[in-house]
């Protein structure tokens, strides 16, 4: 599997892919749509997996992917949950039942079923990725805190805020993981989100960031582009870290680091479980 490295300057495009859930019809669509060629980069910022119809596809397509093109793939939680499963069977529970009956579909009802090349490929995700200047992360990041010293919880469950401060480094964070159900990624200078709701019906999108040009496909097959500039940036305020949601999320409660009580209890649940017998 080819990976590329982790820092630095990258030739050609650098392309980030919001979060695919099963949508194996809409990332095809999208490869074709931007053409991906030698040199450049593609970022996939996790949740390949979970709600849409064909997960497996998905692993099968980036597997396959990752062969001949440079892909840094990111863990999202989806697939945290996924590979907790996949280690001990009884972890199924802590994975929500929407999410890991349509992933267990694609694999005929049962994990053994899964292929060894996509437990590799979910295995060698990254934390995050981070070049001169933009961070790529599923999730979230602790604006006060350097990417060496970010938590899993932060990068793989907060959730993305409006009003949230700039990262530390200056750099642009690119994130996915908080649908928008709009449709549109949520630009407001210093961080983008663009999970813009693909098993839903929306759109799976690809952003270029040094051109700032965007591709989106549907499940059901629609193509359209369009430029980052061109949105209407949302306004913002300094808030503290952790206070406030996203319009188009369901109101949840979050603890300070602005990440979901659920999610905080469904990791701690997953860690004791590591200790069961």
């Amino acid at each position: 599997m080819k990976h590329a490295a982790t820092s630095g300057t990258l030739p050609g495009r650098t392309l980030a892919i919001g979060d695919v859930h099963g949508c194996s019809t809409a990332l095809e669509k999208l490869l074709d749509a931007v053409g991906p060629v030698r040199g450049d980069v593609l970022i996939f910022l996790g949740d390949y997996v979970g709600k849409g119809p064909d997960s497996a596809g998905v692993l099968d397509r980036l597997v396959a992917l990752s062969a001949d093109h440079q892909v840094v793939p990111l863990l999202g939680n989806q697939e945290e949950l996924m590979l907790a499963a996949l280690r001990r069977p009884a972890r199924l529970a802590q994975w929500p039942a929407a999410s890991r009956d349509s992933t267990l579909r694609s694999y005929g009802d049962d994990l053994a079923n899964v292929p060894e090349a996509h437990t590799k490929f979910l295995e060698a995700c990254r934390r995050f990725h981070e070049t001169d200047s933009h961070i790529f992360v599923h999730a979230g990041v602790d604006a006060d805190r350097p990417m060496s010293r970010q938590r899993g919880l932060t990068l793989r469950w907060k959730r993305f805020d409006p009003r949230q401060r700039p990262h530390q480094s200056g750099k642009v964070v690119v994130c996915g993981h908080a649908a928008q159900k709009t449709g549109q990624p949520t630009f407001i200078g210093h961080a983008v989100c663009i999970d813009t709701y693909c098993w839903g019906g929306g759109w799976l999108t690809c952003l270029d960031v040094g051109t700032g040009h965007l591709w989106q496909a549907s499940e059901t097959g629609r193509l359209r582009s369009a430029w980052l500039e061109d949105l209407e940036r949302v306004p913002t305020e300094p808030v503290a870290q952790g206070v406030g949601h996203t319009s188009t999320q369901p109101t949840v409660t979050t603890d300070s680091r602005g990440i979901p009580d659920e999610s905080v209890r469904r990791m701690k649940a997953l860690r004791l479980s590591e200790g069961a017998s």
